[in-house]
C-alpha cells in the first residue's frame, strides 16, 4: 500500500479548536501531513499564534473566527472558507465548552453546553457536511469520548480534589457517536465518510491517586499523550480509510476493553 494513502498533502481540512489540550496536538499532526489547515474558535488571537509556528516550520495553517453554538458564526465560517479555499476534504469537530464544573450544575449550564456540544456540532455537520456531499467528497472526524461509551468511575479519584463530574459532558459525548451514524448513512451516499474517535483519559498533571489507579485500569499502562490522537485522526481524514464510516473508535490504551 502506497504511504500517499495516509498523506493529507492537497487536502483542505478545517479543525475546531487547535490551541487547546487535544487541539494543539492535533492542529501540528495534520499541518504536518500536509493539509492545508483551518483552525475555528472564538479565541482567534490564540489560534493565530498557533498559525504562525506552523507557519514558521513550513506548514499552510490558518486562523478563523468561530462561535459554534451559533447559526449564523458558523455559516459565515463555512462562507469564508469556502469563498477562499473552495469546499473542505476534511472537517474535525474537536471544539468544546465545558459550562458545568460539576453533578450540581444547574440548568442554565446544561442548556449553555448543549448549544455548542450538540446543538452546535449538528450545525458544522449540516453546513458544511452538506456542501462536502455536493462536492460528492470529504472525511468528518468528531472527537468524542470514552465517556460516551461508559459510566463515570468514582473510585479513580478517591483521596483526590477531583471526581465532580458533570452530566452533559457524557450525555453529548454518547449522543455524539450516534449523531455520527446519522449523517454517516446521510452523507454516505455522496461520498462523504463520517467517523468518531473516542480518546481516553489525556495525560494532565493529575493528583498521583488518581494517575496511579488509571493507567493500572489501561491495557498500555499510561494516559494518552498529545501525540496519540493524531495519527488515527490522520487514518480517518485520508484515502487510506475510504471504506471506513460510521465507526466510533476508541483510542484508549485498552481502557474500555479492560
Amino acid at each position: 500500500m502506497s504511504a500517499d494513502l495516509f498523506s493529507l498533502r492537497g487536502k483542505t481540512i478545517l479543525l475546531t479548536g487547535g490551541a487547546g489540550l487535544y487541539g494543539r496536538g492535533l492542529a501540528s499532526m495534520l499541518a504536518d501531513a500536509g493539509a492545508t489547515l483551518i483552525l475555528a474558535a472564538r479565541d482567534v488571537a490564540k489560534l493565530q499564534a498557533v498559525a504562525e509556528q506552523e507557519t514558521a516550520k513550513g506548514n499552510q495553517v490558518f486562523a478563523e473566527s468561530l462561535d459554534q453554538g451559533e447559526e449564523a458564526s458558523v455559516q459565515a465560517l463555512h462562507d469564508r472558507v469556502v469563498s477562499k479555499h473552495g469546499p473542505l476534504d476534511g472537517l474535525v469537530n474537536n471544539a468544546v465548552l465545558r459550562p458545568m464544573k460539576g453533578a450540581n450544575g444547574g440548568a442554565a449550564q446544561f442548556a449553555e453546553s448543549m448549544r455548542v456540544n450538540a446543538t452546535g456540532v449538528m450545525l458544522m455537520h449540516h453546513v458544511f457536511g452538506k456542501t462536502m456531499a455536493g462536492a460528492g467528497r470529504g472525511s468528518i472526524v468528531n472527537i468524542g469520548s470514552i465517556q460516551g461509551m461508559i459510566g463515570p468511575s468514582y473510585e479513580l479519584y478517591e483521596g483526590t480534589a477531583m471526581g465532580d463530574m458533570p452530566p452533559d459532558y457524557f450525555f453529548h459525548k454518547g449522543g455524539m457517536a450516534n449523531l455520527t451514524r446519522f449523517y454517516a448513512a446521510l452523507y454516505g451516499p455522496q461520498g462523504v465518510r463520517v467517523n468518531c474517535l473516542a480518546p481516553g483519559g489525556f495525560f494532565n498533571h493529575q493528583p498521583e491517586p488518581f494517575l496511579k489507579r488509571y493507567c493500572e485500569h489501561t491495557m498500555l499502562g499510561r494516559m494518552a499523550h498529545d501525540t496519540d490522537l493524531g495519527g488515527a485522526v490522520i487514518f480517518l481524514l485520508s484515502d487510506a480509510s475510504r471504506y471506513i464510516t460510521a465507526v466510533n473508535l476508541p483510542v484508549d490504551g485498552g481502557y474500555t476493553a479492560k
